[in-house]
């Protein structure tokens, strides 16, 4: 359905990233900017899925198979 333009490294730092945020959403839920950290879900699908919408219509890759 997509094509992949998301490199191993690039792809790692994204789920860690967005795994990072939703971590820290579970502690800062009470706060009035606890939901910021819901935000970390759009990293996170774009690592698991291995594509990233911003990267395809600037025509960038990091994927190594390009």
């Amino acid at each position: 359905m997509f094509n992949s333009n998301l490199g191993n490294i690039d792809r790692i730092g994204r789920i860690l990233l967005g795994a990072a945020m939703l971590i820290a959403y579970t502690v800062f839920s009470g706060t009035s900017y606890g939901w910021i950290f819901l935000l970390g879900l759009l990293p996170m699908a774009s690592g698991l899925l291995g594509t990233c919408p911003i990267y395809s219509m600037l025509n960038v890759s990091t994927n190594e198979a390009d």
